[in-house]
């Protein structure tokens, strides 16, 4: 039991470092944490509907379209109707974008490179490991 309360307690922590990190890094740039994510999201994954970006930054439904018409005011995204079905829309990183998290990302990236040197290679693979198993029972639990 107690080392149960001490896992939940440390992933916890964890995170929130590493989520006031990379809210201490984008702000650097002009970005919340959340614009961060979205512009993330659709930097490795390409043009997404609202709800690809929800479900991929785990995000509630209310505060996507608020995020993305931020960014969207900024000019970082453009939002389009999808050709495929026109009651959605899909998000795209304009140019301008583009450039912007490809600046952000990196230095991301390395923050959580120096974080997760605490680790040595093998002892990554076993939190993965260990970490899978967990993933392995939520997504099966979402069927």
């Amino acid at each position: 039991m107690l080392e149960d309360s001490y896992i939940l307690i440390s992933t916890h922590r964890i995170v929130k470092d590493l989520d006031r990190q990379t809210t201490t890094i984008s702000g650097r740039y002009g970005l919340t944490f959340q614009q961060f994510m979205v512009l993330e999201a659709l930097l490795h994954k390409g043009v997404m509907t609202v709800g690809e970006i929800k479900d991929t930054i785990l995000s509630s439904n209310g505060t996507i379209p608020v995020i993305i018409n931020n960014l969207a005011k900024q000019e970082l995204v453009q939002r389009d109707k999808d050709p495929e079905d026109h009651r959605k829309s899909v998000v795209r990183l304009t140019e301008k974008g583009r450039k912007l998290i490809e600046k952000v990302y990196p230095e991301n990236e390395k923050m959580y490179t120096e974080k997760f040197d605490v680790w040595s290679a093998e002892e990554k693979k076993e939190l993965i490991r260990l970490l899978s198993k967990y993933h392995k029972r939520l997504r099966a639990g979402e069927e």
